[in-house]
């Protein structure tokens, strides 16, 4: 049976112009390379190298033979790609689950390029603020914001970007009650809230040089949906802390405004968990990349 590592050997000492060092390029003793060749002219029966103590130079049979070896060697070379390709190129249904405010501003437009650039990806995504048990739900990621990492046991985190928060009022709201002039006059001011415990809530606040504020209040509306505070926000139905993603045009617009700058919650992290890092799929692996770059720096950042 013909070894096809014959045509190859051929080819390397052709193109490099000796066995010395073809052999160097394929880590094999010179006298291997050469013994090779000779019985490869035997078996075929037909010169294919003149020899000479300075030079090799190939006969008209040993110019039609190397074409043939070099189609050969870059056939291969072609058919090892392919299979890299299909093992690393994503395909598959990737499972996720994204909190519902982030995924209305901000992962929801960004999932069509991903499909886009990965037309074999299947995403199927649960919107919700549900906490999810992804081993036992059979979730492969699970985007969370909080405001410090997790110890989530066997589960990796990823930090995927930061995402700041502001409080927010219309300008009808402080015309009516004034501006506070300082964080003790928050207080004067409705709130609307995610929660409230025993009807009342209480906001962590950082201000300037390391300055500290808890503010317990009575909010007039509850929602367990940020983009449903903005809406009362928007109408003036009182003060609220919304992240920056989620109202920063209805600011440039001049519809909502900073109250009391300087003061704000802490800074919070979009995190990406997930089982493990072992055997994860090339789906998997290049969606966390994917939001990993577009989700970034100090503010989440949705690119067009």
């Amino acid at each position: 049976m013909q070894d096809l590592n014959d045509m190859l050997f051929f080819a390397e000492v052709v193109d490099r112009g000796g066995f010395a060092a073809a052999g160097r390029a394929l880590s094999l003793p010179k006298s291997t390379l050469s013994r090779r060749v000779a019985d490869l002219e035997s078996r075929l029966g037909v010169r294919l190298l003149h020899r000479t103590t300075r030079k090799l130079s190939l006969t008209p049979a040993g110019e039609i033979y190397h074409r043939h070896c070099v189609a050969m060697r870059e056939q291969a070379e072609a058919a090892e790609e392919a299979v890299l390709h299909v093992q690393t190129e994503p395909r598959g249904t990737v499972r996720m689950t994204c909190p519902v405010t982030l995924a209305q501003t901000t992962v929801g437009p960004l999932m069509p390029r991903f499909l886009a650039a990965h037309p074999q990806v299947r995403i199927d995504m649960q919107v919700t603020n549900r906490v999810i048990d992804l081993v036992q739900e059979g979730v492969d990621v699970a985007l969370r914001v909080r405001a410090r990492l997790d110890d989530s046991g066997t589960l990796v985190i990823k930090n995927l970007g930061e995402t700041h928060g502001v409080l927010v009022a219309s300008p009808q709201l402080l015309e009516r009650f004034g501006a506070p002039p300082d964080v003790e006059h928050l207080r004067n001011l409705p709130t609307v809230a995610m929660s409230a415990a025993d009807g009342r809530a209480n906001w962590h606040l950082l201000g300037p040089r390391g300055a500290v504020h808890e503010l317990s209040h009575q909010p007039v509306y509850t929602a367990d949906d940020l983009v449903t505070l903005k809406y009362a926000v928007l109408r003036g139905t009182g003060m609220s802390a919304l992240p920056d993603y989620l109202c920063r045009e209805e600011m440039q617009r001049g519809e909502l405004v900073a109250v009391l700058p300087g003061w704000a919650p802490p800074v919070s992290m979009v995190l990406a968990a997930y089982p493990s890092r072992r055997g994860m799929v090339p789906a998997v692996r290049r969606l966390l990349d994917f939001l990993g770059e577009n989700i970034i720096g100090e503010r989440i950042v949705t690119r067009q």
